[in-house]
């Protein structure tokens, strides 16, 4: 069964561009700085976050850091290239596999989940060392779907100082992404976070972006039933799966619990 896009879901993207560009310019100002970075994967996401910071305070107080792996796709690497060259922002090149291949080198039968975490944190290891020698925050590039869902790495891409899109669905910022003009290869391409070869991330969640953002505006924002969901298509096997990874993952979502002393 196909998901249309729920009309609450239907954003007004000239208001939010101008909201999220004042965000930027408020959060940057109360924390006294004046320069932004983020890692460029030539995603969508990552795009979008691109193109609201270099209007926020102009191309030159932006930096966008590509950071390959080894098993990188090319066309990744030739998209965040390409986002750079028409934004005019700074730019870094960081090749990541010499410092992930040396710690996996003592641990060969490591699977794919723990070396895409690594691959994530020492891609944000290499931001937050670039913001400190820029004097700029780190800019996050998650979106609300992958929040929930707990589709993230802990201290890895979820880590930022600030996130513009953090409150906008996937299906949201394609809206957004129209709306900002980026170019139809990165918003028709399958979302991935390029950890490896084939990998996207409707394939390693298990569903679309289409279907999950509609069940979960129906589940969070309207406070839908099961009965209810049951009656927008969704079925219980879904809602039961999704409703448990939403639950096994919040810790993702919340600052680390720290133990209160007794009096």
């Amino acid at each position: 069964m196909e998901f249309a896009t729920p009309d609450g879901l239907k954003i007004n993207p000239e208001k939010i561009k101008k909201h999220l560009i004042n965000f930027i310019k408020l959060e940057l100002k109360k924390a006294g700085f004046s320069k932004l970075v983020l890692g460029i994967s030539g995603g969508l996401d990552s795009t979008i976050v691109a193109f609201l910071s270099a209007e926020a305070i102009t191309p030159k107080n932006v930096t966008g850091a590509i950071l390959p792996y080894s098993s990188s796709a090319p066309d990744s690497i030739q998209d965040a290239e390409l986002i750079i060259k028409i934004l005019g922002i700074s730019r870094r090149y960081v090749e990541i596999t010499p410092m992930v291949d040396a710690y996996f080198g003592k641990f060969p039968t490591s699977d794919l989940t723990r070396r895409g975490n690594k691959m994530a944190r020492e891609r944000m290891s290499v931001l937050y060392d670039v913001s400190a020698e820029l004097k700029a925050l780190v800019i996050g590039t998650s979106n609300k779907s992958e929040i929930k869902m707990g589709y993230g790495t802990l201290f890895g891409d979820l880590a930022c100082a600030l996130n513009p899109i953090g409150n906008l669905y996937k299906t949201q910022l394609r809206q957004l992404a129209q709306y900002l003009k980026i170019p139809e290869q990165i918003i028709s391409k399958p979302p991935s976070a390029d950890l490896w070869a084939g990998q996207t991330d409707e394939g390693e969640l298990g569903l679309t972006y289409a279907k999950l953002d509609a069940f979960l505006y129906y589940m969070d924002d309207l406070k839908y039933t099961d009965q209810q969901l049951k009656q927008q298509g969704f079925s219980s096997d879904f809602i039961e799966r999704v409703k448990t990874r939403i639950a096994h993952y919040e810790f993702k979502s919340r600052p680390p619990i720290i133990a209160v002393l007794p009096e």
